[in-house]
């Protein structure tokens, strides 16, 4: 123990960003001539130690990221040093403990993220502890694209933020190797039987709730699965056009599934993007593969410089449209507890729930559904309930999304509409999908799997299940209010425009996202 009482060390704080591939911030604190030692760490706040905003699925993927990335780090003669409670009180005394002289993260854009992160540089200011910090969960820094922009306004289309970014700054930077054994990643051995990753069993909130994702987390098995994809279904690579991808396709998706690993930060977008393109030929944006990465980058930009970004009010992209607002609207919760009596939608909802996973296309259908296409509900209780179950909920990506399916920003053709009968009937006419997310309509004909309150009372006899017994009832006939709801579109889109994001002051030099601040 004297030997780091005695020589500095040099803290990585893990948050996103959980690998070592492509980790500059990693590699700074690795290199960092002044300082002997390189100590890993991750803090579980509390903030989001609640199932009740972080579902089971998506803690426990963490959990499992953060155990991949221990034994990765063993591997290196390091670990992760795994702290428990709020990071403005356990970083501290970690800092004083550990002789701690600079601090190195990834940059992260989301508001909670940047106001703790302000605190935390305010704290290393007068522990006299150096912090830089690097952007790395996109293609590139958010900050670089708003210096670019200059006085103008923020692109608010794929197609004209794409066109920008790509004349101004050109190709991303290339992917960094993980630090090699040899790199000089000194860890002292201290605090063996400390500061381990718990196991989900440990967390109180947590027991007794039942993990039913398909996916494991962790920065090898994002790794495997990337290469899997690319090497087994080369041919869709080239091919692929998001559009065209099924919904329903099931147990074997569709598309990459490796949204997870992106939210998280196991797999770095940079060194995604550089793989598909060894496969070239390929679709051009926005459709291809990587063209969705583009969309990331598009939504994570709009969502950083955009205040409210969350929600209707003081939102100035977002369209103010008089929703169903309440949390405890029957209608919500019919949509939430899949009971809305469409089972297109009851199916999606609950391999939601269960896998915490759905296809785009799928997230587009209950979206529209819950909000101006049949329930008239807020998109923000939307969101809330895909924050809280999808195991890749991304604070950009999910509200944009939302703003999007909405109709309340981004696209405005609300009389386009998902259809909860025909649109599944497209992709999968015999209905195997709602088959295995619903049992209960597993012995449905065909003909009715999509509408069982039209089967004749002996068909639903013979198919066990009774529509307002086994199964219920449509909670809105979807032909009607669609008419209603596009009516009170109209009258929404009518009453104004909203404002473009307004002109803000550049960040100080204290918080660019690749500065560098001691004292």
């Amino acid at each position: 123990m004297w030997v780091i009482l005695t020589m500095a060390s040099a803290v990585h704080w893990f948050r996103k960003g959980l690998r070592l591939h492509d980790n500059p911030a990693l590699l700074d604190a690795v290199q960092n001539p002044t300082t002997t030692y390189v100590l890993p760490v991750f803090c579980l706040d509390p903030i989001f130690l609640r199932p009740e905003t972080v579902g089971v699925n998506r803690m426990n993927f963490l959990l499992e990221c953060l155990q991949d990335l221990d034994q990765q780090l063993r591997k290196l003669h390091s670990r992760l040093f795994v702290l428990r409670g709020n990071p403005l009180e356990q970083l501290p005394v970690f800092f004083r403990k550990y002789h701690t002289r600079l601090l190195t993260f990834e940059f992260d854009t989301e508001p909670y993220a940047k106001q703790r992160d302000t605190q935390v540089r305010r704290l290393c200011a007068e522990l006299g502890i150096e912090v830089r910090t690097r952007a790395t969960h996109t293609l590139y820094d958010p900050e670089d694209i708003r210096r670019e922009l200059g006085d103008r306004p923020t692109p608010l289309t794929y197609k004209s933020f794409y066109a920008f970014v790509t004349e101004r700054l050109g190709q991303p930077m290339s992917a960094l190797d993980a630090p090699a054994p040899a790199s000089g990643f000194q860890t002292p051995d201290v605090d063996l039987d400390t500061y381990t990753v718990p196991s989900l069993s440990e967390l109180e909130a947590y027991q007794g709730l039942e993990v039913e994702t398909p996916f494991r987390g962790g920065e090898t098995e994002a790794l495997r699965r990337m290469e899997n994809f690319l090497r087994e279904r080369a041919d869709e690579v080239r091919s692929f056009a998001k559009p065209a991808t099924s919904p329903t396709a099931w147990p074997v998706a569709s598309t990459t599934q490796l949204s997870p690993y992106f939210k998280f930060g196991c797999l770095s977008p940079r060194l995604f993007v550089e793989r598909v393109r060894s496969l070239r030929p390929l679709q051009q944006p926005p459709v291809s593969l990587i063209g969705q990465i583009w969309w990331r980058e598009f939504f994570t930009y709009v969502a950083y410089v955009t205040p409210h970004f969350h929600q209707m009010q003081g939102n100035p992209i977002c369209r103010q449209i008089p929703w169903r607002e309440a949390a405890d609207d029957a209608r919500y919760r019919a949509w939430e507890e899949a009971r809305t009596g469409y089972p297109w939608i009851d199916a999606c909802m609950v391999q939601l729930r269960q896998e915490g996973w759905l296809h785009h296309l799928a997230r587009h259908a209950v979206a529209c559904f819950l909000t101006r296409g049949d329930l008239w509900v807020s998109w923000e209780r939307g969101r809330e309930t895909f924050d809280r179950l999808l195991v890749d909920a991304d604070y950009s990506l999910n509200n944009a999304n939302w703003l999007w399916l909405s109709s309340s920003a981004f696209f405005h053709q609300y009389y386009r509409v998902y259809s909860p009968i025909s649109f599944p009937q497209k992709y999968d006419p015999n209905g195997e999908y709602v088959r295995h997310f619903l049992p209960v309509l597993k012995e449905m004909p065909s003909k009715y799997i999509y509408t069982p309150w039209l089967a004749p009372v002996v068909v639903q006899k013979k198919a066990k299940c009774i529509i307002g017994e086994d199964y219920p009832h449509p909670i809105v006939d979807h032909a009607v209010v669609m008419r209603e709801n596009m009516r009170r579109m109209r009258e929404a889109l009518d009453a104004g425009a909203p404002q473009r994001v307004p002109k803000r002051p550049r960040r100080d030099a204290n918080e660019a996202s690749s500065s560098s601040s001691s004292s």
